[in-house]
């Protein structure tokens, strides 16, 4: 669970400042929501769809007020309104979605939802083992976003990095440009950035994280 926080961390380092709104749909979220309070995140709401795991969150960190606990199913998240979030933050749902029945047309429910609900500045940062031949596009032909694709070493196999992970890859109209670089099944985490797509709102959260980060 740490390689995976210390990966979204960064990550979120470079898309968000502590003062945005962030929901986290991670199976883990327990450990994911403790740490991004750690760093400095004022406000990170936590979704799940098992209402045992929300109150038992809800009871342990009842004394962490930046901590917002809701049952949800990401496919309907109608009680939050559109445009509300900064960042939406996933590692295992989109997955667990993917592996069951009706996985498109489900996956494309939980899209839809991520997207009206980030607001014009907004970031969907995914991190997964699937690669981008199904992933990739999935994401791209919805047309929400700008997709960035970020690839890092799995730390728990391997102590040499190869890749880094603050420059995303080059990404073609396909996923066949990214296994030509990367090669037959490589052994990385695969993080995947969706920006909303309007050009003034990237330009200008660029510039808020460089003044709020750096000042």
């Amino acid at each position: 669970m740490k390689t995976y926080y210390l990966i979204i961390s960064m990550e979120l380092a470079s898309y968000t400042v502590h003062s945005h709104l962030l929901l986290s749909t991670t199976y883990c979220i327990d450990f994911f929501g403790e740490n991004m309070v750690h760093d400095g995140y004022q406000d990170v709401v936590n979704i799940d769809i098992s209402s045992v795991v929300i109150e038992q969150m809800k009871k342990k960190y009842h004394d962490r007020p930046q901590l917002k606990y809701t049952k949800m199913d990401v496919r309907n998240m109608s009680d939050f309104e559109s445009g509300s979030f900064d960042a939406v933050i996933d590692k295992g749902t989109l997955d667990s979605i993917m592996c069951g029945q009706n996985s498109q047309e489900h996956a494309a429910k939980m899209l839809g939802e991520v997207n009206r609900i980030l607001n014009d500045k907004g970031v969907y940062i995914m991190i997964t083992y699937g690669d981008p031949s199904y992933r990739l596009n999935l994401l791209k032909d919805l047309q929400f976003w700008t997709v960035k694709l970020h690839v890092i070493d799995r730390w728990e196999r391997s102590s040499k990095k190869t890749w880094d992970l603050t420059e995303p890859l080059p990404l073609q109209d396909d996923s066949t440009s990214i296994i030509n670089l990367l090669g037959p099944k490589p052994d990385v985490h695969y993080i995947y950035v969706c920006i909303k797509d309007n050009d003034s709102a990237r330009v200008e959260l660029k510039v808020e994280i460089n003044e709020q980060n750096y000042s």
